[in-house]
């Protein structure tokens, strides 16, 4: 039985989309009232998916979202809240987030979302362990599977959509990676918004491959994205 991390303020939805969750679609469900209690139980507890409110009292939802991924890099994220600015979902999905839905929602729909997410979780999981794992990418060395990246001794740690993309943009090296192929190879969803967190995670990557000069990802207009190494 899948389990879920619900985050919701509001004790009569909160309740409403736990009875819901539990008795229609069969999962666990551990319920909390505010963003202190749910970093509380994502410690001690184990959970499949985290559906977080943003809109609450001592920890809002965005800061607890940031604070779980500290934890773990992989677990689906969705983000609730009456507010539908391009700023709020463009935050969200630069924290890490996975999916976005404005209140107020049918529950039918956040079924939806949240069962897409788990498939996609469990696909991702399953990938051969054939594939081409480590790379050489100029002077750094990437592990896809350690999601790391690491220079004259020095390592960086990578979330789990940087790992994705970097692999992306090694597997096409000094080819053109176009926007569409990444945005449904790793977000399954070419839409604007997963667009504006790929350009967060390609600004990161650039960040963190600035150590060496013949290394760069390169923007292709009107196509998409290259890494280019160049040849000594």
């Amino acid at each position: 039985m899948k389990k879920i991390l619900l985050v919701e303020d509001d004790p009569n939805l909160g309740l409403l989309l736990q009875d819901y969750l539990q008795l229609k679609a069969k999962f666990e469900v551990r319920l909390c009232t505010d963003g202190e209690q749910g970093l509380k139980a994502f410690v001690k507890e184990s959970f499949d998916l985290c559906i977080l409110d943003v809109m609450m009292p001592k920890k809002d939802g965005f800061t607890l979202g940031k604070e779980i991924r500290k934890i773990n890099q992989d677990i689906p994220i969705i983000f609730a809240t009456a507010k539908s600015m391009i700023e709020d979902k463009t935050e969200a999905f630069g924290l890490g987030g996975d999916d976005y839905i404005t209140k107020p929602f049918r529950i039918e729909e956040l079924l939806l979302r949240i069962n897409a997410l788990l498939k996609r979780t469990a696909k991702e999981k399953s990938t051969s362990q054939n594939e081409t794992t480590e790379f050489h990418i100029g002077n750094y060395q990437f592990d896809y599977h350690a999601q790391t990246i690491t220079i004259n001794q020095q390592q960086q740690k990578l979330s789990t959509k940087e790992a994705e993309l970097l692999r992306l943009l090694c597997l096409k090296q000094n080819e053109v990676l176009t926007r569409e192929e990444a945005l449904l190879a790793i977000w399954h969803d070419d839409n604007y918004f997963n667009g504006r967190s790929m350009d967060v995670f390609l600004s990161k990557l650039r960040k963190y491959l600035k150590g060496d000069p013949s290394v760069e990802i390169i923007n292709v207009h009107g196509r998409g994205y290259k890494l280019f190494i160049q040849s000594s």
